[in-house]
């Protein structure tokens, strides 16, 4: 017969927040175990003490190192992992004598809880329950009466040891948000807030439940005195843009965004399309760079918007892929309501980008006043061809397969119109999951009209940690090795390769 491994959650600190089921395990155990820092008692093991039974074995898992810093030869990871594999060793023991063990975990066994590494090494072994705790920011919210997400509102929680930039990013791109694990890493914690515009309205919360808690605005907090049982509040209503909660005061302080209905259309209204390039920061313009310096609202498709950089006052507004028009009319709400805004398209923004989707949507008489704005971007096309050296140096057109907003007879039509002109033909949007044979069939067609031993150019990702450049010819194109992040060139009759490999078209016709 063999024991049963039972993962309790006793809570954030006070023991009168442990389950009536925690506490009947905890009470029936054969052996209660619980990590704790080096020369430290375990928070765990203080919280249920009153609960321990009679004679119950107790195995004290202390943590080798409580920092990034080791001299373990796999570094901090590596001596985590062996130190795991220790304790489960240890607990493996009691499991097969056929002893129940109870592991005390603070806050809930599966919320950033040690409890998740034993479970991945015994749960296979041996029978395995787990025991919901009250998480540390749930006791949080309310030993600081704080409503942290309302309605559709979304929650993110994040662990204060993100890079400072992505949690800036993070902060400035949800509703409401939990941070943990501080105590080091506060003083980045507050500048990321801070970064994102999120630092007003954020509080502090520390060793909630306990007799000694503090509840404090985050501004308000020493960085010198911040333990690890600690945890960052940030309400949905502190979101730019929305009503405020005011904590003091319980009522909800309207914001400028939020009365843009009744607010008169801003005579100098503007939305600034902004081409932000293929990806690196050194081919986005100085005229791109001050743009979104300067306004206060960026819209777009989530990539593109998380590529710019968080700053205080900055408010990103990120949709999907497809709606295009939808987030184009959410910008001109915004500059309607005498927001300044940016709207921000990868590559250039008026090739096969936001600029065509924002005109679309200004056409509606709503936004006669709004001026539109387009500030251009090194496109695919022109990343694409320098890399591979100069394809597109004489007459040349660019055309996207997708045929999401056009039939895939336009499509055709213009491919045999393109390749009956012996033009160079840059393809975008070549093949996706959804359109995985459109690809295929442009190659037929242009092999109609095109020899086999048509230079091709395929670029991957250009700009990026990832990028990769293929010249191949249109007979040896494999459509299978092609997806969104390939852009094409098709050669002209013309077309050359060098003894090097470079590709280049002549500007003269013979």
């Amino acid at each position: 017969m063999i024991g049963t491994l039972y993962g309790v959650g006793v809570g954030p600190g006070d023991p009168e927040l442990i389950t009536l089921k925690a506490a009947r395990l905890i009470g029936a155990a054969d052996v209660v175990a619980y990590h704790a820092g080096v020369g430290k008692q375990s928070n765990a093991r203080r919280i249920a003490a009153d609960l321990l039974p009679p004679g119950v074995v107790e195995e004290e898992l202390v943590y080798p190192v409580t920092t990034q810093t080791t001299d373990h030869p796999g570094g901090y990871a590596g001596a985590m992992a062996d130190f795991y594999a220790e304790c489960a060793a240890r607990l493996r023991a009691h499991l097969a004598a056929g002893r129940d063990v109870v592991v005390l975990t603070e806050g809930d066994p599966m919320f950033y809880g040690s409890f998740m590494y034993l479970h991945d090494r015994l749960a296979a072994e041996f029978p395995t329950e787990v025991v919901a705790g009250v998480p540390a920011f749930a006791a949080a919210t309310a030993s600081a009466s704080l409503p942290l997400v309302r309605q559709t509102d979304v929650l993110t929680v994040l662990p204060g040891t993100l890079p400072e930039p992505e949690l800036a990013r993070r902060l400035a791109d949800t509703d409401g948000a939990v941070i943990m694990k501080l105590g080091r890493t506060f003083g980045k914690v507050r500048s990321a807030l801070e970064q994102a515009g999120r630092l007003e309205g954020a509080w502090y919360v520390e060793r909630a439940s306990m007799d000694v808690e503090r509840v404090l605005p985050v501004a308000d907090v020493d960085p010198e005195e911040v333990p690890y049982f600690s945890v960052i509040l940030v309400p949905g209503d502190t979101r730019p843009g929305v009503a405020r909660y005011d904590r003091t005061t319980t009522t909800t302080v309207p914001t400028t965004a939020a009365e843009a209905s009744e607010v008169a259309a801003d005579p100098s209204a503007e939305v600034v399309v902004v081409g932000l390039g293929p990806g690196p920061d050194e081919w986005l313009s100085p005229e791109a760079s001050q743009v979104l310096a300067e306004v206060d609202h960026v819209v777009g498709y989530g990539p593109y918007v998380a590529r710019v950089p968080q700053r205080a006052g900055l408010v990103r507004h990120a949709s999907g892929n497809t709606v295009e028009v939808d987030r184009a009319r959410k910008a001109l709400e915004l500059a309607l309501a005498g927001e300044r805004v940016a709207v921000v398209s990868g590559g250039d923004a008026g090739i096969f980008g936001m600029a065509s989707a924002v005109f679309e949507a200004a056409e509606d008489p709503r936004y006669a006043d709004v001026a539109v704005r387009v500030v251009p971007g090194i496109s695919a096309v022109q990343a694409v061809a320098a890399r591979a050296g100069a394809p597109i140096g004489a007459d040349f057109a660019v055309l996207s397969l997708s045929d999401r907003l056009k039939p895939w007879t336009v499509v055709e039509q213009r491919l045999r119109a393109a390749a009956q002109a012996d033009l160079v033909l840059a393809l975008y949007n070549p093949r996706s999951r959804s359109r995985s044979e459109q690809l295929a069939k442009a190659q037929a067609v242009l092999l109609e009209h095109r020899g086999p031993d048509t230079v091709v150019v395929v670029g991957r990702d250009v700009g990026r940690e990832q990028e990769s450049l293929t010249v191949t010819t249109l007979g040896a194109l494999d459509p299978e090795t092609i997806d969104m992040k390939c852009l094409l060139i098709v050669g002209a009759s013309a077309t050359r390769v060098t003894r090097s490999g470079r590709v280049w078209s002549p500007r003269f016709v013979k």
